[in-house]
């Protein structure tokens, strides 16, 4: 069993589960349900520590939706998309916090707009802002380059050619 965030993932599924994200996110601002951000990061803190194996909203993206797509895989690298998880991870934890300790509500669903457009640039049009965020921060040197050498250096991405 490996317990660990994959070093290659693949980017239908990734968009599937922002979608998911996208949906929750949705309607936490809709409802005013602000416990939906708790719900959030708890599926966030499972993929960041530990890739899809223990989040819900993984499994049903992978086991349920995913197989239902013709769409062929496209491989991503993970580091990246563990960096905008645990993004999403934090926003989720700090609205959680702002409205059930500190009761800052504003704060809550300012997050909740954030939440919103972040998963629909991810699920709609495949950007990733959080993906993006770490693209920066490799080359300022603040990450290093062996946290995604994939990311770091072009000539180690796999190239799949039609046979």
């Amino acid at each position: 069993m490996r317990f660990h965030f994959p070093r290659v993932v693949d980017e239908v599924s990734i968009r599937i589960v922002a979608a998911e994200v996208l949906t929750i996110a949705v309607l936490a601002l809709l409802t005013g349900q602000a416990w939906l951000y708790a719900v959030l990061a708890v599926g966030f803190a499972a993929r960041v520590a530990y890739g899809p194996r223990f989040s819900p909203l993984a499994h049903l993206a992978l086991r349920v939706i995913r197989p239902q797509l013709s769409a062929a895989p496209r491989e991503s690298a993970g580091a990246p998309k563990r960096f905008a998880a645990a993004v999403g991870l934090v926003l989720t934890t700090l609205a959680t916090v702002f409205t059930y300790a500190a009761g800052w509500t504003t704060a809550t669903w300012a997050i909740g707009v954030v939440m919103v457009i972040f998963p629909a640039l991810e699920a709609g049009w495949g950007l990733c802002v959080g993906c993006r965020v770490f693209a920066v921060l490799m080359r300022l040197g603040v990450i290093p380059d062996e946290v995604c050498l994939d990311c770091a250096d072009i000539t180690r991405r796999r190239v799949v050619v039609d046979a």
